[in-house]
């Protein structure tokens, strides 16, 4: 008996991830074969007989391990919760489910997704294929492993989260499209919480159309979810969309506070290349100010430790999570102290959250703390209002769900509407894959080093705007692993014209 279409490909996937298995793309214990097999047998009669249930039906989707499953573990690479299953699967599984996806198992992240790189994790650090004889390059992270499946044809598709470019940088470093929706427009429920007001469940693929196919299937009103977009706020972007005629030739914004004395040449020659090309095809380019870009990242890493702190709160082996089996043979110093030595939750704490977890937390319990929450907290909240203004400024359409009440406001955002821009282009990240000698030794000398290739990535996770990371040729006969990703960023709810503009980029490279 021949196998269907959607059967082979299913195939050829696993027999690419028991060939690359030492790469470590996905966690132990994730869906068996025959399962996926026996469901993809089932999607090519639905082909057959012409009823599929989507653009998806039948095709593997790997989940990161912060996203709860019913049938896997839902470790988030940490041993608080090794072993732990979720009484229940996360609205986005549902939803993929419906659709005919098939679950392709559970990828490994950064411990609670606390990383740049994909090396703090319980089930042993992501490899990259790109790695050469100078040695092992990182692969990006928090979501690394979802970007390596989808990068080595392990799978169709993969979901990550981008908290402030989890889904985007290693999308960029494996070649791949990584794609973070507006925020709210995905449900978050069953999403293992980092921190709340910026975690986007967002998609890894390997083309724009792929990405779109999913989200399609993946968006929409959740009401379990308190951060979800109301169906009434849904009709309202969408009609504040439409009430504007089609922006054609697109004006592209060039923020001058991107150009930086960092950014690696041959990334900046193929933004500028990139530029030149959509420029050709009668599109115009304009030099944007974003001047708080340069507090960005400071401020998101006040606020995103400040709200994880509070999240893993609730992990102290009694209420939540493993209990510690004994206590660590660990300095004096750290948890053994007279005061702290028989507290179960300090023991347990210790042992099962990872140095980089520890690290976040303590940094946040102190910016939240009674001395610090003016000087840090607030002060963090304060500028990412002012990107978001800051990015409001720049774009022709005005933000659908911020009133627009007062003459004055209405004054400027006329003014944008002839001077704005669509949509902004950058690089996703500042440089290429580090090799991870270079980067645990540039760690233990400042451990804020691996904060810096988030630079371009978090304004938009502060400000709540959908972002795509779409690759592009790097130098001509440049080696695989250079593939450079560019970022295309748009205003708020206007996800649609960012995947539109991501293909004409996308078709750049071809």
């Amino acid at each position: 008996m021949s196998l269907g279409r959607l059967t082979q490909q299913a195939k050829q996937c696993l027999e690419k991830r028991s060939q690359l298995s030492v790469l470590n793309a996905f966690v132990p214990a994730t869906t068996s074969n025959e399962s996926i097999l026996r469901n993809s047998q089932i999607s090519d009669e639905r082909q057959a007989k012409g009823q599929p249930l989507s653009a998806i039906d039948g095709q593997l989707i790997a989940i990161k391990d912060n996203i709860c499953t019913s049938n896997e573990p839902t470790t988030c690479a940490s041993a608080f919760l090794h072993g732990f299953r979720s009484p229940f699967p996360a609205t986005v599984i549902e939803k993929l489910k419906a659709s005919g996806a098939i679950i392709a198992g559970k990828t490994n992240l950064d411990e609670f997704g606390m990383g740049s790189h994909t090396l703090n994790s319980i089930h042993g650090p992501v490899k990259s294929f790109w790695s050469t004889s100078a040695g092992e390059r990182t692969i990006g992270g928090s979501s690394g492993g979802s970007a390596l499946a989808v990068g080595t044809q392990q799978c169709y598709a993969a979901l990550g989260t981008d908290t402030g470019g989890s889904v985007r940088l290693p999308a960029a470093w494996t070649g791949t499209v990584g794609f973070k929706p507006s925020y709210g427009l995905v449900s978050r429920w069953g999403v293992v919480a980092y921190a709340n007001s910026l975690d986007t469940v967002g998609i890894i693929t390997r083309s724009v159309e792929a990405a779109k196919q999913v989200y399609d299937q993946v968006k929409g009103h959740d009401p379990k979810d308190p951060t979800s977009i109301s169906p009434p706020s849904r009709s309202r972007i969408q009609n504040h969309l439409q009430s504007r005629p089609k922006p054609q030739p697109l004006r592209i914004g060039v923020p001058v506070e991107y150009l930086v004395s960092e950014l690696h040449p041959s990334i900046h020659a193929a933004w500028s290349r990139a530029l030149k090309s959509l420029q050709q095809r009668g599109h115009s380019i304009h030099h944007v100010s974003l001047p708080v870009t340069k507090s960005a990242l400071s401020a998101y890493y006040v606020l995103a430790p400040a709200e994880a702190s509070s999240n893993l709160a609730k992990y102290d082996g009694v209420r939540y999570g493993n209990k510690a089996p004994q206590p660590p043979s660990a300095p004096s110093s750290s948890c053994s102290t007279s005061r702290g030595k028989n507290v179960l939750f300090s023991i347990t704490r210790y042992q099962n959250f990872g140095p980089e977890v520890r690290r976040r937390i303590l940094l946040g319990s102190y910016t939240l703390s009674s001395t610090a929450i003016n000087n840090y907290f607030l002060r963090a909240q304060k500028v990412r209002r002012l990107v978001q203004n800051d990015l409001n400024r720049v774009f022709a359409l005005s933000h659908p769900l911020l009133p627009q009440s007062s003459s004055s406001v209405e004054l400027q955002n006329e003014g944008n509407k002839k001077s704005g821009v669509d949509v902004i282009i950058s690089p996703t990240s500042l440089n290429f894959p580090p090799l991870i000698s270079e980067l645990k030794e540039e760690y233990e000398r400042d451990p804020a080093r691996q904060f810096h290739e988030d630079f371009y990535t978090v304004p938009a996770s502060l400000a709540g705007l959908p972002a795509v990371s779409v690759p592009l040729p790097g130098e001509e006969g440049g080696k695989k692993w250079e593939k450079v990703g560019l970022q295309v960023m748009g205003q708020y709810g206007d996800d649609e014209l960012v995947l539109d503009v991501a293909r004409e980029m996308e078709g750049l490279g071809k």
